[in-house]
């Protein structure tokens, strides 16, 4: 996993076009979430994800899932889940582009992996797995609490 300086990516976005890191970090920090919808890890932390994206303070840090997975199964594991987050794909087999470029420049070995990038691109926080007290404060800095007393979820659980 990667520290330090952001790399860069290009990335085809689920609803279309395509977008980069630059363009995502001009409206402010990001968190980057990479993720496979095959991963029962994934399947447990991008709805928690979802959550602070949606009761997010105005001046919060926006949230991009990258998935490994196509369009199609990237759109039903958002339907299955009810997942709102914006997506960038990480395409498999994009021509030019190798596999997985942008999980390999930032050296993903495990999904889900969370990238906290601030807007000089710096890299502030990197989370591999679920980890409630993490995703906790993540929820402050979102100012969103982002577990409810009738959650039932694990103190970790690995990617």
């Amino acid at each position: 996993m990667i520290t330090g300086k952001a790399p860069e990516f290009d990335l085809p976005a689920l609803a279309g076009g395509r977008q980069s890191l630059r363009d995502l970090l001009t409206a402010g920090p990001v968190l980057l979430a990479f993720f496979k919808v095959s991963c029962p890890t994934c399947q447990l932390t991008l709805p928690f994800l979802d959550r602070l994206r949606r009761g997010k303070a105005a001046d919060a840090p926006q949230i991009m899932g990258i998935s490994q997975d196509d369009a199609a199964a990237t759109s039903n594991f958002n339907r299955r889940y009810r997942i709102g987050l914006p997506a960038l794909l990480d395409p498999s087999g994009e021509i030019g582009s190798g596999r997985y470029p942008a999980s390999n420049a930032y050296r993903i070995t495990n999904v889900p992996t969370l990238f906290l990038v601030e807007p000089d691109g710096r890299i502030s926080l990197s989370v591999t797995g679920f980890d409630k007290a993490e995703m906790e404060r993540l929820g402050r800095r979102f100012g969103v609490e982002v577990f409810t007393t009738t959650d039932r979820v694990p103190v970790l659980q690995p990617g």
